[in-house]
């Protein structure tokens, strides 16, 4: 059985930073392409970031190039999202997500690809 579990959410100001993290147990993490996903209140899931695992190629949302950075570490299962300079747009509940690597070195940000879901983890940037 998979699960993946979140952490690193939190209260931040904005232009602060935070990490996430997810543990992967259940299969090595090069078995899946990973992504996060994250949902602000009345609105729908969209994907921020996603890694093919096998191939380290990653795709990021408009909204967060060059200040969100996605990573992983194979030998201890887990993908981080480290996020910068965050604006208050960016609260949401962050899911960590894994669709099945099939081939090919690309990942995609759709929420629908994917899988498996952890539970999602809080962050909220107030001024």
């Amino acid at each position: 059985q998979l699960q993946l579990v979140e952490s690193g959410g939190g209260l931040v100001q904005p232009g602060g930073s935070l990490r996430l993290s997810c543990v992967v147990s259940g299969r090595p993490l090069d078995y899946f392409i990973m992504g996060w996903v994250r949902q602000a209140p009345g609105k729908e899931r969209g994907g921020v970031s996603c890694i093919n695992t096998a191939y380290g190629t990653a795709d990021y949302a408009d909204s967060v190039k060059g200040r969100f950075t996605v990573s992983t570490n194979n030998a201890t299962n887990t993908v981080y999202l480290q996020m910068n300079s965050l604006k208050p747009e960016d609260t949401s509940v962050y899911y960590c997500a894994a669709e099945v690597r099939l081939g090919g070195p690309l990942c995609f940000l759709r929420p629908s690809r994917y899988d498996y879901w952890g539970q999602g983890t809080q962050v909220t940037v107030f001024s």
